[in-house]
């Protein structure tokens, strides 16, 4: 019997030493290696205003990935912000930007649309004393101008969602030396990124907070979970794949690896440090029990996103049907969104974009949040 025992575990030694390896070089991965970063952890890139220097510089220089969202800059801006976070990091840094940033019945929604549209809100604005806006004429930055910017800036990383760039924006991002990341709701978006060349892919579920970035069939219809979502495109696709959605901590890391994520892409978590550019009232929301309950609307932009259940998200949910198409519903309701959060003010008003995982939230400062996820990653 002590023999029978002794040759299994002569046996199960090698396995056991070969699983220890393993975790010990979880960081090296197919991405780490295609970007020569340290850790393979992704700073989300938040549009709308709530992305920092300070963040993306701070993510960068602790191993991993900072990002900034770009989507509602200038194309001078965009080379002034890739400017100002090289003073701070020499590390890679990536900038995402939004490929379809109109929708297709933008230029149907007439006056009479708006008067309806109007009229519904008119009630929180007044809630508010706030005026009704006008029907707002400038639909914000163009993606087209916007690239030349990513060309000059020539930032490590070039990020985008809802679709592809064209070929030839590809190509001159590879000939000046800029990888290409593109995001997919579904198996069928992770070919198609494949298939035009990029080099990897932020394979995001439903449960990430903000916006749903589907582009090749309606956001409603591609609500795939993350655990569905990756092994499914490992399955289909070879270059680098980044999980997304409702990764907050280590266990979240482990679980996205093992389904063959080469990556993760963590919003919500770094959304919640001081160093975000978010209001503190959305930072102290993320983590009050309100950030347990979220969902899916578009009563902030007109696209389908994921934020902190509020009451214009309950009362308004049944009339999408009036709500106007991107970008024109975001500017619209600006004053409310942007509405000081005091005591004199109703937070109910306002988005509070949150991932299904907020509710794991524990850390505040961004390079504390990342030093935590490398001490428990390397935990034997």
């Amino acid at each position: 019997m002590a023999d029978a025992f002794q040759a299994l575990r002569f046996y199960l030694l090698p396995i056991s030493q070969t699983f220890n390896t393993q975790k010990t070089m979880w960081n090296k991965t197919k991405f780490t290696k295609l970007l020569g970063i340290d850790y393979p952890i992704v700073q989300g890139p938040f549009g709308g205003g709530l992305s920092s220097v300070k963040l993306t510089s701070t993510v960068s220089n602790a191993g991993g990935l900072g990002s900034f969202g770009g989507q509602p800059l200038s194309s001078k801006e965009i080379i002034e912000t890739c400017n100002e976070i090289r003073k701070f990091t020499n590390k890679p840094f990536n900038i995402n930007l939004w490929v379809n940033d109109r929708d297709d019945h933008l230029a149907t929604f007439d006056e009479n649309n708006y008067e309806k549209l109007t009229a519904l809100f008119k009630p929180y604005f007044n809630a508010l004393g706030l005026p009704i806006p006008e029907r707002p004429t400038y639909p914000g930055a163009n993606f087209e101008k916007q690239i030349e910017a990513i060309y000059e800036a020539k930032p490590a990383v070039f990020s985008f969602v809802y679709g592809i760039p064209s070929s030839d924006i590809l190509e001159n991002c590879r000939r000046l030396g800029i990888k290409t990341v593109g995001a997919a709701t579904t198996v069928d978006e992770a070919i198609a990124l494949e298939n035009a060349g990029v080099d990897a892919i932020v394979a995001t579920g439903f449960e990430a907070g903000g916006h749903r970035v589907s582009f090749l069939r309606p956001a409603e219809d591609s609500l795939m979970g993350i655990f569905s979502l990756i092994p499914q495109v490992a399955d289909n696709v070879k270059i680098p794949i980044i999980a997304a959605g409702g990764i907050a901590d280590a266990r979240g890391i482990k679980a996205a690896l093992t389904l063959g994520a080469d990556a993760v892409q963590m919003g919500t978590a770094f959304l919640a440090t001081s160093e975000s550019n978010a209001s503190q009232d959305h930072k102290d929301k993320l983590f009050t029990e309100d950030a347990k309950y979220t969902t899916l609307t578009k009563v902030f932009t007109g696209r389908l996103s994921r934020g902190i259940r509020n009451r214009l998200t309950e009362e308004l949910k049944n009339h999408e049907d009036l709500f106007a198409p991107y970008p024109l519903q975001s500017k619209f309701m600006g004053l409310l969104k942007a509405y000081p959060a005091t005591e004199n003010s109703n937070p109910d008003f306002k988005s509070y974009w949150a991932g299904q995982s907020a509710s794991l939230l524990k850390h505040r400062d961004a390079k504390i949040l990342i030093e935590t996820l490398v001490n428990e990653m390397n935990k034997k």
